[in-house]
């Protein structure tokens, strides 16, 4: 009985050797071909042949004014280029607790376990397996002496399996699932930046609305006194009822236009408590004053060939093209076999100490060839869609980085105009003030009423509203630029770790 045995080990070793060199053999073709993969390789689409934004030269700073820094990407934090610390507490609120960006950090970390699992299949697929059955044979099928007794039977078995990527499309199609990581981390920037330029305009919106309201509580204060004397003139007989009609008229409109800004002001400060990941019942909003927050005299202004390597929409786009490309592999490489190695070792025996028996052992091994044939050309069809999805990403690609030039190009423009409207603003409130100071002085000597005190004074806060207006324009546009140039996340760690850089 232990010769036999011997005998038997001696043959179950020769054929594991006439095995591994069968696995060897079909191994070769796996290492000639290791680094070939069906489909295109993937190549980054050259940026725009151009080396300014605009046909018209820069804009040239007037004096106080802005001026451009070519060449120069976006500082990491430039919100704090704003000299503001109410504004920098808010952004840094923002940053901690919003949902919207807590919830792209979840799709960048789910990207990722996804590209994980799918790396998995670079790997043997090993399982074990453990089975206790008790089972009685039939009589009418069961031969010999155990016809219809009733058998206990254990069975203790490994099985490996790997499959030969020869065609490449499984690496294909875990280069797509790194594109989407790449799609996802790009739109994690993205939804850093957006955010932060969000708060920083509604920050500014909030300023220069209270501070309009407070010009408005001093206009109305200003045209009731305007009625007041105007009334007293009418009772004297110095004037014609009429005068005091048009007054309260002009201060009826104006009472008119405070609701709008109130509410304006209200909506503004709801959706800064909601960009901070709060209830407008639960969170007030910090005495934000537009004369608080300075203007930066410095705007960064990268070169277009920069541009399409740092805005987060374009990196994100370049992503879905990268995946878009992998696809045509994956497609190409399921027109042609596909090849597994199988292989399984156990032992089995009626009772659960027989698998400590090596005479107990069962094994197998093989090798699977699946070679498709005929699908109705579902294959083939598959393919050429995979090539008008990459023409479409392409087309995508192409269109998101002309949009993100174009915007570029109108913050330019914008800020050139706004520069206008502060320049012509400032002259017009120092105009107003030199006509009220004027008045004051002859009203002083005795050569004017108080009348014409009021309807200057009324004239100079017309002034300063609207340069409130121009002003608070010109920086919400500055902060719009710094987002419209990526908004220097490569400098900024806070926004590379969200990115998981």
């Amino acid at each position: 009985m232990k010769k036999q045995r011997t005998t038997s080990n001696r043959a179950t070793g020769a054929t594991q050797s006439h095995a591994r060199r069968g696995v060897a053999l079909l191994a070769i073709p796996t290492l000639l071909l290791a680094g070939c993969a069906a489909g295109p390789d993937f190549v980054k689409p050259d940026a725009p042949a151009v080396t300014s934004y605009d046909r018209d030269l820069l804009p040239k700073p007037e004096r106080g004014g802005q001026r451009f820094d070519e060449g120069v990407g976006p500082a990491a934090q430039w919100w704090r280029s704003f000299g503001s610390s109410q504004l920098d507490a808010v952004v840094a609120q923002g940053l901690a607790d919003n949902p919207g960006l807590q919830a792209a950090e979840a799709s960048l970390r789910a990207s990722r376990e996804n590209l994980v699992a799918g790396a998995g299949i670079f790997y043997p697929q090993v399982s074990a397996t453990f089975s206790q059955t008790r089972q009685a044979a039939s009589p009418a099928t069961a031969v010999g002496q155990n016809s219809g007794a009733i058998v206990n039977l254990s069975t203790l078995s490994a099985s490996v399996s790997y499959a030969l990527d020869l065609f490449g499309g499984q690496r294909r199609g875990v280069e797509a699932l790194g594109a989407q990581v790449d799609e996802q981390r790009a739109r994690t920037l993205g939804a850093y930046m957006t955010l932060t330029g969000n708060i920083v305009n509604t920050s500014i919106a909030i300023a220069a609305y209270r501070e309009e309201l407070d010009e408005f509580d001093r206009l109305i204060a200003i045209e009731k006194d305007q009625i007041a004397i105007a009334t007293k003139q009418y009772q004297a007989g110095l004037s014609n009822y009429s005068a005091v009609l048009a007054l309260q008229s002009q201060l009826d409109a104006l009472e008119a236009s405070v609701p709008p800004v109130r509410q304006k002001l209200s909506q503004a400060e709801h959706l800064l408590a909601t960009l901070v990941g709060k209830t407008p019942a639960e969170w007030p909003t910090p005495d934000l004053r537009l004369s608080a927050i300075s203007l930066p005299e410095r705007v960064p202004l990268s070169l277009p060939s920069e541009l399409v390597r740092q805005r987060p929409d374009i990196l994100a786009a370049e992503a879905q093209l990268h995946a878009a490309n992998a696809e045509i592999g994956v497609a190409t490489a399921a027109l042609y076999p596909s090849f597994t190695l199988t292989g399984s070792y156990g032992r089995t025996g009626n009772q659960p100490g027989d698998l400590a028996d090596p005479a107990n052992r069962l094994w197998s091994i093989g090798g699977n060839i699946a070679e498709p044939i005929f699908n109705g050309g579902a294959l083939r069809a598959k393919r050429r869609a995979a090539n008008d999805l990459r023409d479409q990403s392409l087309a995508l690609y192409r269109q998101t980085v002309l949009a993100a030039f174009a915007q570029v190009a109108d913050l330019i423009r914008a800020l050139e105009h706004d520069a206008e409207a502060v320049q012509a603003e400032s002259r017009a409130i120092e105009s107003a003030r030199l006509a009220l100071d004027l008045i004051q002085a002859n009203y002083k000597a005795g050569m004017v009423n108080y009348l014409q005190v009021i309807l200057a004074d009324i004239q100079y806060r017309q002034a300063k509203i609207g340069y409130l207006q121009a002003k608070a324009q010109q920086m919400q546009d500055t902060a719009a630029m710094y987002v419209a140039l990526g908004g220097g996340w490569q400098n900024d760690e806070t926004a590379k770790k969200k990115a998981g850089m």
